[in-house]
């Protein structure tokens, strides 16, 4: 990496709010980083330049005229993964069935973004309607790991993950629906954040599943992540789903625990989350961590949520559904691909042909999945089942979080796999998300950081520590003390 590329979000705000180096500059650097290595991780759908450099323009004019940041990042790139839409690039969730679209108007964090003055140089991959835990459904060709370039970079965030690890941008807006910011952050030793369901806005983003997914803010460090997650987040009015509730002092947070004092703060070790299914090198460097956090003056006790066993089966019951609702709008008829419309066929005949080609394995197979869960003769069995078991592990949450201040567990069960490995497997694939798709079902925060390297293989363990709702701030004091504990990891070159 060349020294600014190198840079954390914050040290490059510093310099260049005291002009010892241009936005523009910045952001060029970022962009020849990504012409020189996206050949390779294919991090980017889309690239662009000319309005990510007038950007920077402006803030450099700004700042060259005595005007104040209009934010602690101003000027500092970032990528955007390809569910969130914007006025001036395509956004198509990774599918063919949008291929070529460009929005009409700008998300509510794309909006937040440009407000504060932070240049946007483009939209990364992503596993399409992000639906998958690899990367590998792209429509468009996996995004590769930059640890290693034979294995996935988690998903359905690979993109913004792979984008970071490599250093083609400082900062990443992810989604989570299920452990899609937080498993790629685990597989590529970056720093991934989920917050509180209903803190950010999701206006502009293309949806799957409407009541687990959210915006979140992706890092290479815990403070670069608080300084992105405190300008996303916030109420607005044109999603019902958000909270009308004080943006949590997240920033302050990071910096209090970057000195790495964590004396009175409780913290549960979710036992059921440390199953047979956790790989031996996950095991040690979680255990690693929690000495860690021990040896900071946290208090370790062992939590059980009971719960959590069913969670997998509701989760892609509740999810399979909203998505079989969610995807009804790609009809061919409103907007997004069209095809077989030869002037001979019916409308149902055109919607057909359309779908069969625009929606990938993965979409077909959980649209199936949510439509059989719906029926008639099986929406109790299912679905309204799978809605009961969510509200035990919401509550087992609600319980847990009585007796300590975090939760804490491995990010993923395993460290990245080899590209191809399980794409014809995807029940091995969705058991993946173990130990991350719970916290969507209780709509709590959760972060994702670097535990490591696995002793074995060499490759990023993810820490993954989980507050309670509207605590988000938390997770920054806790994560902080362990990255600053931990220390640096070894440097990557790609």
């Amino acid at each position: 990496m060349t020294e600014l590329t190198g840079l954390s979000a914050a040290e490059l705000a510093a310099r260049i709010h005291d002009r010892s180096v241009s936005s523009e500059e910045v952001t060029r650097a970022h962009l020849d980083r990504i012409a020189a290595t996206d050949d390779t991780v294919g991090a980017f759908l889309h690239v662009g330049a000319d309005a990510a450099l007038t950007t920077a323009r402006e803030v450099d004019t700004a700042l060259a005229g005595g005007a104040e940041p209009a934010s602690p990042l101003a000027g500092v790139p970032l990528g955007l993964k390809d569910v969130v839409v914007s006025a001036d690039m395509p956004t198509t969730a990774g599918s063919k069935m949008l291929e070529g679209w460009t929005a009409p108007y700008d998300a509510a964090v794309v909006e937040r973004l440009r407000a504060a003055g932070v240049p946007i140089v483009g939209k990364t991959n992503m596993d399409e309607f992000a639906m998958g835990s690899s990367t590998e459904n792209s429509a468009f060709g996996p995004t590769r790991n930059p640890w290693d370039t034979d294995r996935i970079p988690g998903g359905s965030g690979g993109g913004s993950a792979a984008a970071l690890a490599a250093g083609q941008v400082p900062l990443a807006i992810g989604s989570d629906t299920g452990g899609s910011i937080r498993q790629p952050a685990a597989m590529t030793a970056t720093v991934g954040v989920k917050p509180t369901y209903g803190t950010v806005s999701r206006h502009g983003l293309i949806s799957s599943a409407s009541s687990l997914e959210q915006a979140g803010a992706c890092g290479r460090t815990v403070l670069d992540t608080a300084l992105l997650h405190e300008l996303i987040a916030g109420h607005d009015r044109r999603d019902s789903t958000t909270v009308d509730a004080q943006v949590r002092p997240m920033v302050a947070a990071a910096r209090e625990g970057a000195g790495g004092d964590l004396t009175g703060v409780r913290v549960g070790v979710i036992s059921e989350l440390l199953t047979g299914a956790v790989s031996p090198e996950v095991r040690a460097q979680f255990t690693a961590a929690t000495e860690t956090l021990a040896g900071l003056g946290a208090e370790i006790v062992e939590v059980s949520l009971p719960a959590i066993e069913h969670a997998i089966s509701a989760y892609y019951l509740i999810m399979t559904s909203e998505v079989s609702s969610n995807l009804a709008r790609y009809d061919a008829m409103r907007y997004g691909l069209r095809v077989g419309d030869d002037g001979t066929r019916g409308a149902e005949q055109v919607m057909a042909a359309t779908r069969a080609a625009g929606f990938g394995k993965e979409v077909k197979r959980r649209i199936i999945l949510g439509t059989f869960a719906l029926s008639a003769g099986a929406y109790d069995q299912y679905y309204g089942q799978a809605l009961r078991v969510r509200a035990l592990v919401a509550r087992d949450f609600t319980r847990a979080f009585e007796g300590v201040d975090v939760l804490v567990s491995p990010t993923s069960p395993v460290t990245a796999w080899k590209l191809g490995e399980l794409v014809d497997d995807p029940l091995q694939t969705y058991l993946m998300d173990l130990c991350t798709l719970p916290v969507n079902l209780a709509g709590v925060g959760a972060m994702s950081l670097p535990a490591g390297l696995g002793a074995d293989s060499q490759l990023p363990v993810g820490l993954q520590i989980i507050a309670p709702k509207l605590a988000d701030e938390r997770l920054y004091r806790v994560g902080a003390a362990f990255e600053t504990a931990r220390g640096p990891l070894p440097a990557l070159e790609l």
